[in-house]
């Protein structure tokens, strides 16, 4: 008999911490790993070439170092992100001469939207994030007018 209540206790007092278990874990909203972040809105990015960048040069994007795309003159690109840093990389097409990848890091915000230009100097292709503040120099070489 003394077994028999020995065991009925055992049984209880596991059922009783495993409720404690369970309860304590929906009330942190379960488990780390069935968490998602991804209830964020994504951003949006959106990459368009300076005025200025050449006829008939182009350039090679990869986000987060995936392919995605090549951007040729008259041409921009456009996508949705999810929220948090990323990281694009962007090369010359055609390679001839001296040809480097840039990167740059982009922190996308949910709901918000980024936009870069692809700027052309020195044989490279590099992101500027719009908006950025230029020379007066800079600012008549990419709009090829010198007016503001």
């Amino acid at each position: 008999m003394n077994s028999k209540l020995s065991f009925a206790r055992n049984v209880l007092l596991m059922s009783v911490f495993g409720c404690a278990m369970f309860i304590s874990t929906v009330a942190h909203g379960g488990a780390g790993y069935l968490r998602s972040n991804h209830h964020f809105p994504p951003g949006r990015l959106t990459i368009d070439r300076a005025p200025n960048f050449g006829w008939n040069l182009g350039f090679h994007l990869q986000i987060d170092g995936k392919p995605v795309t090549s951007i040729a003159q008259g041409h921009s690109y456009s996508t949705w992100l999810s929220a948090g840093p990323h990281v694009l990389t962007v090369l010359k097409v055609p390679a001839s001469g001296y040809t480097e990848p840039t990167s740059t890091t982009v922190n996308i915000q949910p709901g918000a939207e980024h936009l870069y230009v692809a700027m052309w100097d020195s044989n490279l292709v590099y992101l500027q994030p719009a908006g950025f503040w230029l020379t007066p120099g800079a600012y008549w070489q990419n709009h090829g007018d010198g007016a503001p």
